[in-house]
């Protein structure tokens, strides 16, 4: 018999529809050994050895895992690919009777990993078990002690400061620091109002109601851009807006007098194709901000949820900064793409994707469905399963990956300017222009109303004004 040993019993009902009789699996519910909650732990003085110690409250599951190996014939390690389960592996094997170094029974203890949880993956593992990766298990030591080192020794400045009960570490610091360097930003600015030029502008024998109103904007006055950026320097880099050069009200009414009455022309106009390729597959951290975005969840929802679509088999593993995808997801992908939407939606190559993190791991695909059927096969079993959230979630990371695979969507961009020429009238209700005040700091608008204002009346002077006007349309969906 066999012995399959996994984080969680979710996980473990899952295996158990792939693994025939001669398996036998067990949950150790997450970590059997953590660092002490009483003490710190970490012994500083010998180059920070961890102390580890029983999980209270485990000795049950401990007691179990130890029985069912003592029948087993052999010892499989099915925990997840990344540091924390390759910790609860390596713990796991120290707690058993048949450790490494007590293994007078000489069973074999086998570690197996696997990114998606379906027949074919656990299969191909078990047949290529390797040993415990002392490297990923050091990773996460280090982890925990400096977690440790970092929150035993400040969160109790918090409780003395701000909050009994409150805890800081490794994660919480640096964010405070962030939140900290951007308020102080935020104090340091100053706000500089300007305004923008807007016309509303109507062709001339238009055809209502077909013909609708199109906004232009102020670009030129006499030849002269009205646009200039402004750089600041931030505490993460350089960050770059764009504002006018008409920084007073006088100055906005000014221009708006002069062009009262006026009629416009169309100076030329500007068309090209662009293309639009389609994101890449989700990571952890973009699926976390497309669902906050999408589908309003908090980041802890989304990874709950992540973490049982996973478990049930639904979705590759969640925690990754990888935007790859096995070359037997891709061209699956593909072929459901041609088979589904037609060869003219399936793009000339496959696109292989590659994060543009330096720092990027990418041990793990990036996140994905396992099955590439429609997804109308998938609502009722994942939303028995998970429930409508999950399937919500799970919409998102299919289209996602599908959509990754697509041939581009090819727009059609026009751009369109237009010239202001002067009427000899002398006063006129202005019916086609606006005046917009922005503020850089909080984008506040307080645009005026169409109003009865005076233009000048010394023609020869009228200076030269130009608008533009973008738009486009797509060509092609992709």
């Amino acid at each position: 018999m066999n012995l399959v040993i996994v984080e969680s019993p979710t996980k473990a009902r899952t295996l158990s529809r792939f693994l025939g009789s001669d398996y036998q699996i067990e949950a150790s519910m997450g970590h059997v050994m953590d660092l002490p909650k009483s003490t710190l732990g970490v012994d500083v003085e010998h180059n920070f050895e961890p102390e580890y110690v029983t999980v209270k409250g485990k000795e049950k599951i401990i007691a179990g895992l130890k029985a069912a190996a003592k029948k087993a014939d052999t010892i499989i390690l099915a925990t997840d690919p990344d540091r924390e389960g390759e910790a609860i592996a390596h713990h796991v094997r120290e707690i058993l009777p048949i450790s490494n170094t007590t293994n007078t029974t000489n069973k074999p203890i086998k570690r197996i990993v696997f990114h998606e949880i379906t027949k074919e993956a656990i299969e191909e593992a078990i047949k290529n078990p390797r040993d415990i990766d002392g490297h990923l298990v050091d990773a996460q030591t280090a982890r925990r002690v400096l977690d440790r080192l970092v929150g035993y020794k400040l969160s109790p400045l918090l409780w003395m400061k701000v909050r009994r009960g409150l805890s800081a570490g490794r994660v919480q610091s640096v964010a405070v620091r962030l939140i900290v360097e951007r308020e102080r930003e935020i104090d340091k600015f100053e706000k500089k109002k300007y305004w923008t030029i807007v016309a509303k502008l109507l062709r001339l024998n238009r055809q209502p109601p077909n013909d609708a109103s199109v906004e232009f904007e102020l670009i030129e006055i006499n030849g002269v851009k009205i646009e200039e950026k402004e750089t600041f320097q931030l505490y993460d880099g350089e960050y770059s807006v764009s504002k006018t050069t008409i920084d007073v009200q006088e100055k906005a009414d000014e221009i708006v007098a002069s062009l009262s009455g006026q009629s416009f022309t169309v100076a030329d106009i500007l068309q090209k194709e662009m293309r639009r390729s389609p994101y890449a597959p989700f990571t952890t951290s973009t699926l976390q901000q497309e669902a906050s975005r999408r589908l309003g969840f908090s980041s802890k929802k989304t990874m709950q949820i992540a973490q049982k679509l996973y478990e049930e088999g639904f979705i590759t593993y969640h925690r990754t900064d990888s935007v790859a995808m096995a070359n037997q997801a891709v061209f699956a992908i593909i072929s459901f793409i041609e088979k589904e939407y037609g060869k003219k939606y399936v793009n000339a190559a496959p696109r292989m994707f590659k994060a543009k993190q330096k720092l990027a791991q990418e041990a793990h695909e990036a996140i994905r469905p396992t099955k590439t059927d429609g997804i109308s096969n998938f609502q009722f079993p994942i939303s028995n399963a998970v429930g409508k959230d999950g399937f919500k979630l799970y919409e998102l990371i299919w289209r996602r990956a599908v959509a990754s695979q697509m041939s581009d969507a090819v727009l059609e961009s026009t751009t369109i300017y237009a010239d202001a020429i002067s009427v000899n009238q002398n006063t006129q209700h202005i019916s086609v222009s606006e005046s917009q005040q922005v503020s850089t700091s909080d984008s506040l608008t307080n645009r005026s109303a169409d109003t009865q204002i005076n233009r000048p009346t010394d023609l020869q002077s009228f200076p030269t004004y130009r608008f533009k006007a973008n738009g486009s349309v797509v060509v092609f969906d992709g």
